[in-house]
């Protein structure tokens, strides 16, 4: 009994005080009340694509709106060709067709939430991934209408997750809040990434693991995410994000 305790007080402090805290501080805030009334415009991260004949990629999160907002961010894909003179972004929502291609700026606010650079790669590096990224997106199982569910998912977080798992030489996993993330598609239970470095156990998003050089160590619970991370060394919090040290 005592253990079973125990538990619940781990689950309570690691979990889901964060998680509170987060939404009494969201709360506070001066948001949009909104769609129409929330920001959508550049917020001014990238450089212009003409300015650069190079090749680029770049993934981003931001939080996201409504009581949502304070746990839970949206996640999207920016890739620009070599030479192209502008940027191609891909979205999953949860409106209309679920799959969206330039349907806001690359690295435009969303919610009026300023995003976050999960990861950028430049150059030759990222002419050799462009390809097998477009193949990933063309590949995800839930690109059709009706293949968005808000939680534990598919959602927008777990079509960018996809992409991150079938091209691990992005070298990144999106950060904590992004729920949905853990959810991997046709109910597959296990999934070890293609370069070996990630291993991912989950029961539909809903309870499971990662672990591995990206992952660090990550316990997941209901869609919430706690760990360590290894390669930039830090800890990962639910509706919080990575803190580093």
């Amino acid at each position: 009994m005592k253990s079973v305790k125990r538990l619940f007080l781990v689950i309570f402090i690691v979990y889901l005080l964060p998680t509170f805290a987060s939404a009494g501080l969201w709360a506070m805030k001066d948001r949009p009340g909104r769609w129409s009334e929330a920001r959508w415009s550049s917020a001014g991260i990238l450089p212009k694509a003409d300015e650069s004949e190079e090749a680029a990629i770049y993934v981003f999160s931001a939080m996201t709106g409504g009581l949502k907002g304070a746990v839970a961010s949206h996640a999207w894909i920016v890739t620009k060709e070599k030479g192209a003179e502008t940027y191609t972004r891909y979205d999953k929502v949860g409106w209309g067709k679920p799959m969206r291609r330039n349907g806001y700026p690359a690295d435009a606010y969303w919610y009026s939430n300023m995003p976050e650079l999960v990861t950028s790669v430049t150059g030759a590096k990222a002419e050799l991934l462009i390809p097998g990224i477009g193949e990933a997106i063309a590949a995800y199982p839930y690109s059709e209408p009706g293949g968005y569910t808000i939680w534990p998912g598919p959602n927008s977080n777990t079509f960018v997750a996809y992409v991150l798992r079938e091209v691990p030489e992005l070298g990144a996993v999106l950060p904590p809040h992004a729920v949905g993330r853990d959810y991997l598609p046709d109910g597959e239970f296990v999934h070890l990434d293609d370069d070996w470095r990630d291993l991912h156990v989950t029961l539909r998003g809903l309870l499971g693991f990662s672990a591995g050089m990206r992952s660090g160590l990550e316990i997941h619970v209901l869609g919430l995410v706690a760990g360590i991370d290894i390669a930039n060394p830090g800890i990962k919090l639910p509706a919080v994000g990575r803190i580093g040290f």
